[in-house]
């Protein structure tokens, strides 16, 4: 009885190590989990401090003096009869304070683009990533299948072949389809482990998910079109696209970056008040006091030459952006819409007939009506071509998702 115990909980705790979830799941998961997301966003809240210290002025400043030493009645620190205080402010001018918060609120511009661009650039890994494990399990579930007929298969020929019922040659060409399909299996489990270790880290969960993705569903993300020509895309992603987008709000930030260094060249006013007991021309003197560095020569000339020249560089990085972004949408749509055709030309009326074909296969051997040949060549050709028309559906919603990543928009599914 211990024993049967002891073997459901092993049993429990395998089956509860995986978990079931459809790919809304996953993204729910990824919104609130997400680790690389949560240590972006401080990035935001960093560039609001920005903007908050670039509002806050210079303190004033309190100065004062008392007599070191009277020369007439010989006294240290004659305090009571020499004293004077001084309370100066610094004024900006030129705008300056204004530019530079208008910089820092340009800054967070940016830090909301940069979050933008890494939301949709995990996101699509995940979604990408989804599918991949989703088409592996399958590869997977369909080698196992030809695996447990050509295991079996195998051992029943070892047996013939050790009593000399049937020739090593067969034993031989039966063993190298199963090494074959090992060697596939091995493969797919690999990219399966590398795949589930990927969505833990996206989605933040540490059991292994299983992909909940029913046939009806899969067949509707393959029927489902882009919702306009190559054109209609690529305008719709140099809209959306936060990277692109990221950019041209550099230009603006580059501008405002200079406007603020040539305020810099303005000078500040230093504005203050004064009273002295005894050294000025009254007793208990008040007087005002203004200060203003005198402008001789332009104090800030390099940094504003440095900004003007990175307003083109930034002109010029953005055109390549624009160019870079267009011909990545135009490639992506026609492999995806290559991939399609493709697709589109293999039937399921094919499909249903290559495994009707399969398992008719599998009768005539069983009853002797085929030769060994025959059958090896049809199994090793099958598994190819199983594994392709795998592979072919996962290339669409690969390239598909890529399209959906550069574009920004909901585009397919």
């Amino acid at each position: 009885m211990n024993k049967f115990a002891g073997l459901f909980i092993v049993i429990s705790s395998f089956m509860t190590a995986q978990q079931q979830m459809s790919l809304r799941d996953c993204e729910e998961a990824f919104q609130k989990n997400n680790l690389q997301l949560l240590a972006e966003q401080y990035n935001i809240n960093i560039a609001d401090a920005d903007i908050l210290q670039a509002k806050i002025w210079e303190l004033p400043q309190l100065s004062g003096q008392i007599n070191a030493y009277n020369p007439e009645d010989r006294k240290v620190f004659d305090a009571g009869h020499a004293k004077g205080a001084q309370v100066t402010q610094l004024i900006y001018m030129g705008g300056k304070k204004k530019n530079e918060i208008a910089f820092a609120k340009s800054n967070k511009e940016l830090a909301q683009l940069q979050f933008a661009q890494l939301l949709v650039d995990l996101k699509s890994q995940l979604r990408s990533t989804y599918f991949e494990l989703y088409y592996e399990k399958l590869k997977l579930d369909n080698t196992n299948k030809q695996l447990g007929y050509m295991n079996d298969l195998l051992a029943a020929y070892k047996i013939q072949s050790a009593k000399g019922n049937v020739s090593l040659k067969d034993e031989v060409r039966l063993q190298s389809i199963v090494i074959q399909l090992n060697n596939d299996k091995v493969g797919i489990n690999k990219n399966i482990l590398e795949f589930e270790q990927t969505l833990k880290l996206l989605t933040g969960t540490t059991e292994d998910i299983e992909p909940q993705l029913s046939d009806s569903e899969a067949k509707e993300i393959f029927a489902a079109q882009p919702f306009g020509d190559e054109a209609e895309l690529q305008k719709k992603a140099l809209e959306n696209n936060a990277d692109y987008q990221y950019n041209l709000k550099l230009i603006d930030n580059s501008k405002l970056y200079a406007q603020w260094q040539k305020s810099l060249n303005v000078p500040d006013l230093n504005l203050g008040a004064g009273w002295d007991q005894n050294g000025g021309t009254f007793k208990n003197e008040v007087n005002l006091m203004v200060g203003i560095p005198l402008p001789l020569w332009k104090s800030n000339k390099g940094n504003v030459d440095k900004a003007n020249f990175a307003i083109q560089q930034n002109q010029k990085n953005a055109e390549f952006q624009k160019l870079n972004l267009q011909t990545k949408v135009q490639s992506a749509y026609k492999i995806w819409k290559t991939q399609y055709d493709q697709l589109s030309q293999v039937k399921s009326t094919d499909l249903n007939n290559m495994e009707l074909v399969y398992n008719g296969m599998l009768n005539n051997f069983r009853k002797g009506n085929i030769s060994l040949i025959e059958f090896t060549d049809f199994m090793d050709s099958y598994r190819e071509t199983a594994l392709q028309i795998y592979d072919m559906k996962n290339g669409i919603m690969q390239s598909a998702e890529q399209l959906n990543q550069l574009v920004q928009t909901k585009i397919f599914y």
